[in-house]
């Protein structure tokens, strides 16, 4: 009787979850695609790559300077006392390790800057896909292209809508 009992309570607590699972529904969207669609977007990159040319121009202007101070050194050394010639040794290495340490620094924020300018577009794209999975009843929302397989008949696509909300031109299918 007892296991009887015990039985009947697992199926009877199963019965909401198999109620459940009929109603979990679940869509999927590739919000890079979105964001690679959004005007703002486009105008993000433009604006990083006047910073990348003005940076690249103050680079190589620094490493031309640099050439040119070793070329001349070059030219130089043998009329050099030895004393001379370790300490502009010593200057050129310096001057190496500044325009290398620049680089390094150009290229960590130019990373920080494409954050900075890709943030605001993250948050609309969030609240897009927040907005249309609670209008669609959505249990769940998966990333694309990083799914595998998909049955269309259970699973749904939510990236043309998330687009339209955001203004994203999308042809009809």
């Amino acid at each position: 009787m007892k296991r009887f009992v015990t039985l009947a309570l697992l199926v009877l607590g199963l019965l909401p979850l198999s109620a459940t699972a009929q109603t979990f529904k679940v869509g999927y969207t590739d919000p890079e695609a979105i964001i690679a669609n959004m005007s703002e977007y486009r105008s993000m990159q433009l604006t990083l790559q006047r910073e990348v040319e003005t940076g690249q121009a103050e680079l190589q202007a620094r490493i031309a300077d640099f050439q040119e101070k070793v070329d001349r050194y070059q030219r130089q050394q043998a009329l050099l006392s030895p004393e001379s010639r370790s300490q502009r040794e010593q200057e050129l290495m310096a001057l190496e390790a500044e325009i290398q340490g620049d680089a390094a620094s150009r290229e960590e924020a130019l990373g920080a800057r494409q954050a900075e300018l890709l943030q605001p577009l993250l948050e609309r794209v969030q609240t897009a896909i927040d907005e249309v999975s609670a209008d669609k009843q959505l249990a769940l929302v998966l990333r694309a292209p990083a799914i595998l397989y998909i049955n269309e008949s259970l699973v749904v696509d939510i990236t043309p809508d998330v687009a339209r909300k955001l203004g994203i031109p999308v042809p009809e299918e």
